[in-house]
């Protein structure tokens, strides 16, 4: 505990977002005098627009597997020790409505302003002091504590909890503040990048550019990982569920694989063939596929003419091909659209349980500021609270 300009704090939380509210209420609750931070002028920016303004908030399938880092098995404990089902039991005690929707995400009936006041409501049953619309500066440690100035005052505390997020939609105030920390504390940084993003289609590919609003269900696959979703085709390239979990594995100047016809039979064109002998390969894509969409990827795969015309090896090969259809994306969208970063503080340099730096005591970092990605679905939410109750309940 430590006394600045007549007050006095145990804990500082930079970033008033999910992880950031989420730690402050467990420490504040814990009997922690706790200082929240933010530069931001209101908590929770990012909540506030997650989900369609409805908030996804978790996702009931959430586990280690779902998440993507250079060590995959840091997140488990975390994980484990807090689960969907506590913060839907949260989400409960506070009666929000809520539902399914697919693949087990859960969202608000209503507004996602239901989670930004239960998680401020949690932070006042802890006498969290909140400062926002301040940004953190100057901010050292200077053994026992961390000093730093907040406006135009100075304020110091044995613990801080490095909560600002990552790089992912600037227009709400993202910035690389928790890198900048990081590195002056001597820890590590596994290089940021854009995840759950829309893929840039290369300027050779224009024949797809055609096709935006298209929407089909696919199997995406790229860095060893597939998922079966619906991709969309947009004026610049790809997005839709699918795309955007492929795109956290996806790295530059790699390809990215398409199943067009995740449910159809290798032999599925020679049947055509069979049952509609007159038939044309855009006819017969368009059973399964959006026709703007079919008759691009025929004439694509160039087989002019009746089905019955065509040897059912060349039929074989046009199948075989569209459920293994190779992109080579120019890039992502970037930051500006990007859900969530991938890559942050790297995970070797934190403790698994408590996430607290192994080299600086009283130095914790939580939610997307580490190097922790989860699925679109809920599943970075998830971590956000997992790492912040495990943060909370060691500080």
């Amino acid at each position: 505990m430590s006394r600045a300009n007549g007050r006095t704090h145990d804990v500082i939380v930079l970033g008033a977002g999910a992880a950031g509210m989420m730690c402050a209420a467990v420490a504040g609750q814990r009997g922690r005098r706790v200082l929240l931070v933010d530069h931001a002028p209101e908590p929770g920016r990012k909540i506030l627009i997650s989900g369609g303004g409805r908030c996804n908030f978790t996702n009931i399938h959430a586990g280690p597997e779902n998440f993507l880092s250079a060590n995959p098995g840091f997140a488990t404990s975390a994980l484990r020790r807090y689960q969907p089902t506590d913060f839907i039991a949260l989400v409960d005690r506070h009666r929000i409505a809520w539902h399914e929707k697919t693949l087990g995400q859960l969202f608000c009936d209503g507004s996602a302003r239901a989670i930004v006041a239960m998680l401020v409501d949690e932070c006042r049953l802890g006498q969290v002091e909140f400062s926002l619309g301040e940004a953190a500066a100057e901010v050292e440690w200077s053994a026992p504590e961390f000093r730093l100035r907040v406006g135009g005052r100075r304020v110091a505390a044995p613990a801080l909890v490095v909560a600002t997020g990552g790089l992912s939609i600037p227009k709400l105030g993202a910035t690389g503040h928790a890198y900048e920390l990081a590195r002056r504390f001597g820890l590590k940084v596994i290089e940021p990048r854009p995840a759950l993003v829309p893929l840039k289609l290369d300027p050779a590919e224009t024949i797809f550019k055609g096709l935006s609003g298209v929407s089909t269900e696919v199997v995406a696959s790229a860095g060893g990982a597939s998922f079966r979703e619906a991709a969309l085709f947009t004026h610049r390239g790809l997005s839709g569920p699918a795309i955007l979990q492929a795109s956290s594995y996806w790295r530059h100047r790699e390809p990215l694989c398409i199943d067009f016809l995740p449910a159809r039979a290798p032999d599925f064109l020679r049947r055509a063939k069979r049952e509609r002998p007159r038939a044309r390969l855009a006819a017969a894509l368009s059973a399964h596929l959006p026709q703007r969409l079919a008759e691009v990827l025929a004439a694509r795969i160039g087989l002019d003419g009746e089905l019955a015309n065509i040897a059912d090896r060349r039929l074989d090969e046009a199948a075989a091909r569209l459920g293994a259809w190779r992109f080579m994306p120019a890039g992502t969208e970037g930051f500006a659209k990007a859900e969530v970063t991938a890559g942050g503080i790297d995970t070797a340099e934190l403790s698994s349980k408590s996430m607290a730096a192994r080299r600086l005591p009283g130095l914790y970092a939580i939610g997307e500021a580490v190097d922790v990605t989860g699925w679109l679905g809920g599943y970075n939410f998830q971590w956000a609270w997992a790492s912040a109750q495990a943060a909370g309940g060691s500080v």
